[in-house]
């Protein structure tokens, strides 16, 4: 088995160890997927009001960023005039400024605005009776693409350009990890292990002094060695199409992928990137690698061409291995 290792270790995690703590688990349901954690807390911890406030925490981000709730705000400001801006919450702003940050990184691999797509291809919350014919792409296309949007982040105002559907199931279960770690930290519970739909981030350690260690999944009857997170102040994501068939969208030709990428796993500090990641890698293949080691993402790639199975990984990660 191989053992990715953090780059650097927090001190004061160790510091403040408490070997009297035990690990309470919880988990439950959101975003059409399911959540779960594990965090350490002191002996005779209730967790029901953590829970209550982490159920909460989840509700308000569906209803600011899901595009299968017909009243969420992304989804009214799918339905908004050509020339309407709404102003963003707080999380639907961070979401977008590193979402249009990483499309351009990416030249569009990650895309923020492939709604229409998504739906044209029954990806989407209404399924389709058959692949959508080459105009119908066309049209879907049209009013996609990342750079049609007007975004002030310092007020948090977006425009809409006209018909352009914003989707950010690419991003926005990354930033859940990220927000349920957070509010964990404000409540006490600085050592935690926070999973939503596959996507983690591990905060601190356990109270033994082991970090939170997470097996990266490999696709089924692929015969990859093991690869074992320390997940120390990191998160990691994992998109790919042998879970749930192909559903990728190229957002650059508004058709499924041809990369031959089985799986796509990006590590980096937030999940909110490494989720974002995972699916832009996801588009680019192999040729997006350099372009993720340019930017401190930690990443392998699975491809299968013709029954040929190949991994690749990123320098950054290759470093984080011991023998």
């Amino acid at each position: 088995m191989r053992i990715a290792l953090p780059p650097t270790i927090d001190a004061t995690a160790f510091a403040a160890r408490d070997p009297s703590a035990v690990v309470l688990d919880l988990h439950g349901a959101t975003m059409g997927t399911s959540w779960s954690m594990r965090f350490a807390a002191p002996a005779g911890t209730d967790p029901s009001p953590i829970r209550a406030a982490i159920v909460a925490r989840l509700a308000r981000l569906v209803a600011e960023m899901s595009h299968w709730a017909p009243d969420s705000l992304l989804s009214r400001f799918n339905r908004s005039a050509p020339g309407t801006w709404t102003t963003l919450p707080s999380d639907f702003a961070h979401v977008m400024t590193r979402g249009l940050a990483i499309a351009e990184l990416t030249g569009g691999a990650f895309d923020p605005t492939i709604g229409k797509l998504v739906d044209a291809w029954g990806f989407g919350s209404v399924p389709v009776a058959c692949p959508p014919s080459t105009p119908e792409i066309e049209r879907a296309r049209a009013t996609s693409g990342w750079r049609r949007l007007s975004f002030a982040p310092d007020g948090a105002h977006l425009r809409q350009p006209g018909g352009t559907a914003l989707d950010l199931s690419g991003i926005a279960k990354g930033h859940a990890v990220d927000a349920v770690a957070d509010l964990l930290h404000d409540v006490g519970i600085p050592n935690a292990l926070v999973e939503i739909g596959g996507e983690l981030v591990g905060r601190g350690i356990k109270p033994d002094g082991d970090p939170w260690w997470v097996d990266l999944e490999s696709p089924p009857g692929m015969a990859l060695p093991s690869l074992r997170f320390a997940l120390h102040g990191m998160a990691v994501a994992t998109s790919g199409d042998y879970c749930r068939g192909a559903h990728t969208l190229d957002p650059r030709t508004g058709r499924p992928i041809e990369t031959h990428v089985v799986s796509a796993s990006a590590v980096h500090q937030t999940a909110l990137d490494a989720d974002a990641w995972a699916t832009a890698l996801t588009v680019l293949g192999p040729d997006g690698l350099n372009l993720a080691d340019d930017q401190r993402i930690a990443a392998r790639l699975v491809t299968e061409i013709g029954g040929t199975v190949r991994e690749y990984l990123t320098p950054g990660l290759s470093a984080m291995l011991i023998d």
